[in-house]
């Protein structure tokens, strides 16, 4: 964490002088510090911001993460879940044996 601190602290160097020199308007008029330490820490913010977003999306994640803890990682394997979408019912679970029907003949009555 040492180098986006380093990185942002010199881009603020940077733009806090370079606003401090531009914003005074000419050789014989006084140097703009409270511009110049306003653009160093909107710099520093900025930059420390970017750098540490970008070192975070590089990061790879440990590899004990991906083995398996107990929790179902594909839904196919999930009772109910996308594996069983048009599949047809398990033989105990007809969904029309609730209305008196059995569970081999349909809803209607007619086999």
């Amino acid at each position: 964490m040492k180098a986006p601190l380093v990185f942002s602290a010199v881009l603020a160097v940077i733009a806090g002088i370079t606003t401090m020199i531009f914003a005074t308007g000419g050789a014989t008029k006084e140097l703009r510090l409270d511009l110049g330490l306003t653009a160093m820490g909107i710099a520093f913010i900025a930059s420390l911001l970017i750098s540490s977003l970008l070192l975070m999306t590089e990061k790879p994640n440990p590899d004990h993460l991906s083995e398996g803890s107990g929790v179902h990682r594909t839904s196919a394997k999930i009772p109910g879940g996308a594996g069983s979408v048009g599949a047809p019912a398990p033989r105990g679970q007809n969904p029309a044996a609730h209305d008196g029907a059995k569970p081999d003949e349909p809803a209607d009555g007619k086999a």
